[in-house]
């Protein structure tokens, strides 16, 4: 058994990893300010600390011998990361610094980091799109990301701390926050699920690799033994445009409504693929979940949660 600390541990993803982490008969603890996640697994050693605060989460290591680090605590706001950019910076990348401060001074024995596909690539023409692609964000947001994935890869080469860094899709799924400004799967299922009016972002045409979070777990949970000094897409290398996703949630839900369409978001990209051949190979990693079967389950739980 190992010891695995988890931060963003009451959150969206990061409660999902800790689920499957205990299943796994691993020892979790969990960090998180609970600002946003509040899906406390009572299985778990907690401590409700900022990832800004390194005295705090130093007590954190200090009282317990962690092997892994997951990193799941973030600032996940692309729109905000534009409006505020030194709040983006704060969370994202002084946060990072401290734990992988920790990770090196108390011997961890990996770093895992949630990073993003759907930021990092910027305008590619290249679809699906490989890991070897240069990255262009064009958010504070993907910038923190991939100086976070900087940082990381220092340390390894500096202190030998072992990594893997994953670049997720665009995750969906139960417990996501459908209150938020990130997350259109569960904006719209609740909106449906309440029989409000959806409002779609400009055309519609949006093409997004949407990756169910219990898929997303699975490969942090492998990522404990496989993808060592790795950056790996998460995904499903399938594309689905806001349109498409309206008419399979409307199904799901029994929406009545069409949508409206509002003006574009400034700066959204045209489409975002990646290509997870890297993720099938390196960590033996394929998405269990197709766009339907993970779209029943989340509007399964929205239903019971609304």
């Amino acid at each position: 058994m190992s010891k695995v600390l988890v931060t963003g541990g009451a959150g969206f993803i990061g409660s999902h990893i800790v689920d499957l982490l205990l299943e796994n008969n691993q020892e979790v603890i969990s960090v998180d300010n609970l600002s946003s996640g509040h899906n406390l697994n009572n299985k778990t050693k907690f401590y409700k600390v900022d990832i800004r605060n390194k005295d705090g989460l130093e007590k954190v290591f200090k009282e317990n011998k962690i092997d892994f680090v997951i990193h799941t605590a973030a600032q996940i706001s692309v729109s905000r990361s534009v409006r505020e950019p030194l709040l983006d910076e704060e969370i994202n990348i002084k946060g990072i610094l401290n734990l992988l401060e920790l990770s090196k001074d108390y011997k961890v024995k990996k770093f895992i980091f949630s990073s993003s596909g759907g930021v990092m690539y910027g305008q590619t023409k290249i679809f699906p799109t490989p890991e070897t692609v240069c990255p262009e964000p064009l958010s504070p947001y993907g910038i923190a990301k991939l100086a976070s994935e900087r940082y990381i890869i220092f340390y390894n080469k500096e202190f030998n701390l072992n990594y893997t860094i994953l670049r997720y899709g665009n995750v969906y799924g139960p417990r996501q926050d459908p209150n938020g400004e990130a997350g259109v799967v569960a904006i719209f299922t609740k909106r449906m699920l309440k029989d409000m009016q959806v409002t779609i972002n400009g055309d519609g045409k949006y093409v997004r690799d949407y990756v169910y979070v219990k898929d997303v777990a699975r490969a942090n949970v492998f990522s404990l033994e496989k993808g060592d000094e790795e950056i790996i897409n998460i995904g499903t290398a399938k594309g689905t445009d806001v349109n498409e996703l309206f008419n399979e949630l409307k199904e799901l839900t029994g929406y009545k409504r069409e949508a409206v369409h509002g003006p574009p978001r400034p700066g959204d990209l045209r489409k975002s693929l990646l290509d997870i051949s890297k993720a099938k190979s390196v960590l033996g990693w394929a998405p269990k979940y197709n766009l339907n079967e993970g779209l029943k389950e989340t509007v399964e739980f929205f239903k019971n949660v609304l």
